[in-house]
């Protein structure tokens, strides 16, 4: 164990005979420079489950005057707004609610009044927080809500005053910045009647160029392997770059242009019809597109995946406190699994058996991917009974919705429903329709996997801990054989059953298996 990991522990096991337990239920509040943000969870098996959110489009960022007064008009704005939050949290634990300003209320000089009208307003102590500490949760509820991956990761996040730029490995920052730019300041700055022309989008650029330009050679030396971009501003770019292009999964720097050619066709923010783009939107967003092509220019971005988790998420572990480099997927699988009251050991058991047979066919289906199939695999081993706490009667349609629509920190919509399209096709008959809506190349290999899945469990149907005999297992791209040693199916009547069962069933999906004894 490293010395400094020694001295927390230590520090926090000095600490816990006069700890009080940490609350079940707890809320984070940002108070954005554009948007207030409330976000209500439930710590439960090591992990955070939202259980509401708020959002209201405040744009406290416009209201800060240059003699640092907040404008009354906006103040008022703000202050209903926080009533409203107030209400949702007038019942909870002061210690299990943690409240933040940013940017906005960072540069804004005669605040005090406001604030504590703020606070009677919430029920609960605002923290103006530094830029450096902003980027810091920015990234802890980043890296807590996406795959634990391999190298260092550039998180980027694009707020109403300021851009929060952090490189990090795991969970850990690395490099932070907090540059004094953000889509309602340059939105104010060179949008603000609402006009957009090419000229104006280039003055836009430049602004931001400049302010990227001190910090952009540190970051650079650093260096990363991929890119996220948190928050709303970076959301509704990536959703509007989608609109133009549907086959766009990520944000890259063509789809940047081609939505800036389009803002400046347009030519005003009201002739803007995309979808993505609220009417609360649409006034910020020719300065948020700005600087995120210029970030993309600067610093050599190919491609940017958009992020889940934000700053509220990285206030709800911070208030949890420490957490290991375990991948959130994971945690949210077991926190699942204790949830629908999961046969561990079954689970284990078809999980087991479903990888060595992903061994034995991996070169022949070619089965790679995003995630890799192994922990595709893995997770809906685990999680293919939770159905069962619903009803038994067709409980792998109740498990495949469940995985399809709950809120599952740490997977990306695609990889639910991947895991929904598993688990939904792991018994009964094999139908393959909707797995063509898959990300390639799972719109493929998918049926691979649930094959594999099937077989698991029905060779498991007995729940015994009886290890299984050795099973060989070879694979076509449309074929499957399985080698049992002599006499073992003999032995199992209903095992033998089930697998002449399963032949019709992967006939009929276009499938076929083969049964042999003897061994190979």
């Amino acid at each position: 164990m490293r010395p400094a990991a020694s001295a927390r522990d230590s520090q926090k096991a000095a600490a816990e005979p006069a700890a009080r337990p940490l609350p079940d239920v707890l809320a984070a509040v940002d108070l954005g420079s554009n948007s207030f943000h409330l976000v209500v969870a439930r710590y439960t098996h090591g992990q955070l489950v939202i259980i509401d959110r708020l959002r209201e489009m405040v744009r406290l960022a416009s209201g800060v005057e240059e003699n640092g007064r907040i404008d009354k008009e906006v103040a008022a704005r703000a202050l209903a707004c926080l009533q409203r939050f107030g209400q949702r949290l007038r019942d909870m634990r002061a210690d299990s609610v943690r409240v933040v300003g940013t940017n906005a209320l960072r540069v804004a000089h005669r605040k005090q009044a406001f604030l504590e009208r703020a606070r009677e307003a919430l029920g609960h102590p605002i923290e103006i927080i530094s830029g450096m500490e902003e980027a810091r949760l920015i990234y802890s509820g980043v890296a807590h809500t996406m795959p634990s991956e391999p190298g260092r990761r550039l998180v980027v996040d694009i707020g109403g005053g300021s851009t929060e730029l952090v490189i990090g490995e795991g969970l850990t920052p690395l490099e932070l910045e907090s540059l004094q730019m953000g889509c309602v300041s340059l939105s104010e700055r060179f949008f603000r009647d609402g006009k957009i022309s090419a000229k104006r989008m280039s003055g836009a650029r430049l602004a931001a160029r400049l302010e990227l330009e001190p910090v952009q050679a540190a970051f650079r030396r650093r260096g990363w392997e991929r890119s996220a971009g948190s928050s709303g501003t970076v959301r509704a770019i990536g959703e509007a770059i989608r609109e133009l292009d549907s086959q766009a999964l990520t944000i890259t720097p063509a789809g940047l242009e081609r939505t800036i050619a389009y803002l400046i066709e347009a030519g005003h923010v009201r002739e803007l019809r995309l979808a993505a783009l609220t009417e609360d939107r649409r006034p910020v967003f020719p300065g948020g597109i700005a600087i995120l092509a210029e970030i993309f220019a600067g610093l050599s971005l190919k491609e940017m995946r958009i992020a889940e988790g934000a700053m509220r998420e990285g206030l709800l572990y911070d208030m949890v406190g420490r957490y290991t480099d375990e991948d959130a997927r994971d945690r949210t699988v077991r926190g699942m699994q204790h949830r629908y009251h999961v046969d561990f050991a079954q689970a284990e058991r078809v999980e087991a058996t479903a990888l060595q047979f992903l061994e034995q066919t991996r070169e022949a289906w070619r089965l790679q991917g995003d995630p890799p199939a192994a922990l595709a695999l893995k997770w809906a081993a685990r999680l293919h009974e939770i159905g069962l706490d619903v009803s038994h009667n067709g409980y792998q349609r109740h498990g495949a919705y469940l995985l399809e629509n709950a809120d599952m920190p740490g997977f990306s919509r695609e990889e639910q429903r991947l895991l929904a399209r598993m688990v939904g096709g792991h018994r009964r008959k094999l139908a393959p329709e909707g797995l063509e809506e898959l990300v390639p190349p799972w719109d493929r290999n998918a049926i691979h996997l649930i094959v594999m899945l099937r077989l698991a469990v029905l060779l498991h149907r007995g729940r015994s801990p009886t290890a299984l005999p050795p099973i060989a297992i070879s694979a076509t791209p449309k074929s499957l054989e399985l080698h049992f040693p002599a006499r073992w199916l003999k032995e199992h009547p209903l095992t033998s059953a089930d697998l002449q069962q399963e032949v019709d069933y992967l006939r009929a999906a276009g499938r076929r298996l083969r049964v042999f004894t003897g061994g190979r």
